[in-house]
Order: structure tokens, then C-alpha cells, then sequence
């Protein structure tokens, strides 16, 4: 399995402002250290004014700080590999691959860094590439959850799934989807495209789609109970 860190407790990565070397990275942040630690306390010096808006938007306390906390993380996390203060990183969005409009997936001005981010329960993933790039973590569901959801996949999945005993439905469908909405966010489309058109494999080893690499990330060794994959694009070989 892919490696995958912990902000927080790892240290910060190094800086690559003049493009990206090596392999994708994974990091990992749980909400509740860090809402509790002292980089939480200082959230709100590194949000912009829209950020501090929204975070203030959100009627539960939960939400609120699991946003404060996912953006402040991608911010720093991002500040550091550019080599940038993280309340100077300069986002924008890329244009809608659905309509052309500038509401697609979000990036850096100026940097061939892509990155992606998705949240579920105490818990934020980060992924970070030299190419596009999708990331997806989800708690695991019980089996009557899954089997109302996995009539959405691709023909195949369904009949994978349909064939495995109760006990071992939820830990293959959460495999499957988390895989699926890593690539289809790495698509910059997320669910608007179909999941079924798709066929990822819900098995023990992701399947490719296309010139996208599907990895499975091991989030259940730090926090039993949830699964996690990512989606990268292949760069052309030169």
C-alpha cells in the first residue's frame, strides 16, 4: 500500500516551488488533534476572509471545525511545499471540464503542483502530485447502507459485491467507492459523471481506468473504521 502521513505528527514536507520530485504524497489529518492542539488556535490567522466566513456559516460545531481544520491543513501543507506563507497561497479554479466555467477542481496560481482533498468523520486526506490528482476517505458502512448505495456501480462491482458473505460487503464496497470518487474527482467531474460507467474493481488490488494509477491507502492502521484511496493521472512518457 501507498505510504500516507500524518499532519501533526510528521514533519512538514520540504519545499519544491520549481516542480514536483518524485512520487505522489498522502497526508492524513484528524480533526479532533487537531482542533485540540495549537496549530487549531491559530486556524484562523492563516483562513482569508472567505474561508473565516464560511468556517462561521456552518450551524454545528462540527462542521465548523472540520472545515477550519481542512483548510487551514491544505494551507499549510501547501505553503510548505511551495515554500510560501500559508495565508499567501493563491488559489483559483480550474475550468469546469462539464460547462468551461471556472468552478472546476481548485488550485495554486502559478505551479504545476496539483492536490486534492476529501473529508469524512474526525478525518481530512491531502494528496499531492506532479499531475492531476484525486483523493477520497470514507467511513466504513454497514451492510444495509452499502447494499442500497452499490446499485449505483458498475455492473461488475455489483456482482462482485453480491457474491461476498454479509461480514465482508462493506470493507470491499468501501474499497470500491473510495476508489471511484478518488478518480472521478481527479476527473474534476466527482459525481455528476455516472459511477457506474466506471469499472475500478471492488477486489483486494484497484484496477486502472485508463491513464489513471488507483492506490489503496492504508487510513484503517491509523483510525479502524474508515477506508481511503487516491487517482492519479499518468504523465505521457517523453
Amino acid at each position: 500500500m501507498t505510504e500516507i502521513r500524518m499532519l501533526g505528527r510528521d514533519a512538514l514536507p520540504d519545499a519544491v516551488p520549481d516542480g514536483w520530485q518524485g512520487e505522489p504524497q498522502t497526508w492524513l489529518l484528524s480533526v479532533s488533534e487537531y482542533a485540540a492542539g495549537p496549530d487549531g488556535a491559530l486556524a484562523d490567522t492563516i483562513l482569508d476572509a472567505e474561508e473565516r466566513d464560511r468556517a462561521a456559516a456552518f450551524v454545528r460545531d462540527e462542521d465548523r471545525q472540520r472545515y477550519r481544520a481542512a483548510h487551514a491543513g491544505l494551507r499549510r501543507l501547501l505553503g510548505a511545499y511551495l515554500g510560501l506563507d500559508p495565508a499567501a497561497v493563491p488559489f483559483m479554479r480550474e475550468p469546469c471540464p462539464g460547462c468551461g466555467a471556472p468552478h472546476g477542481r481548485p488550485a495554486v496560481t502559478g505551479t504545476p503542483l496539483h492536490f486534492n482533498m476529501s473529508h469524512a468523520g474526525d478525518l481530512v486526506l491531502f494528496a499531492f502530485a506532479d499531475a492531476p490528482v484525486g483523493a477520497d476517505v470514507e467511513r466504513i458502512q454497514p451492510v444495509s447502507v452499502v447494499d442500497q448505495v452499490a446499485a449505483s456501480l458498475h455492473p461488475r462491482e455489483r456482482a462482485e459485491l453480491a457474491g461476498l458473505p454479509d461480514a465482508d460487503r462493506p470493507a470491499a464496497f468501501a474499497r470500491c467507492w473510495t476508489r471511484k470518487e478518488a478518480y472521478l474527482k481527479g476527473l474534476g467531474t466527482g459525481l455528476s459523471r455516472d459511477p457506474a460507467i466506471d469499472y475500478v474493481g471492488s477486489g483486494p488490488h484497484p484496477v486502472p481506468v485508463g491513464s489513471w494509477t488507483l492506490a489503496d491507502l492504508p487510513v484503517g492502521d491509523v483510525r479502524p473504521g474508515y477506508a481511503a484511496a487516491r487517482a492519479v493521472l499518468a504523465r505521457p512518457v517523453q
